[in-house]
């Protein structure tokens, strides 16, 4: 199987929204841009914000098995993908790539 590296590219925040429908809290990503994370097997890398995950991870286990192209030619590298995180309020982007082939 790849390995695939993800990396936290862009964090945008909405504070209109959070303002309108969030309860506040006081922290709630550790995400850094730049940050980066390797996937063996498709595996959850140690480190990864779980819920970022959870939105990362068909792609990255995808990537892993050697598959990619996704959406008919979405993505100039086919093995890779740009994903966010599933947090409305304040969505990091990941890129996913494969790093070593199998």
């Amino acid at each position: 199987m790849n390995k695939v590296k993800i990396t936290a590219v862009r964090q945008t925040q909405y504070p209109d929204l959070s303002a309108q429908y969030e309860n506040p809290i006081e922290h709630a990503c550790d995400v850094r841009i730049g940050q980066s994370w390797l996937s063996s097997d498709g595996r959850h890398p140690e480190g990864l914000c779980p819920s970022a995950w959870e939105s990362i991870r068909p792609f990255a286990e995808s990537l892993a098995r050697g598959e990619g192209n996704f959406y008919d030619g979405w993505m100039r590298n086919p093995l890779s993908a740009m994903i966010s995180c599933n947090d409305g309020f304040r969505p990091v982007s990941f890129y996913l790539e494969v790093v070593s082939e199998a």
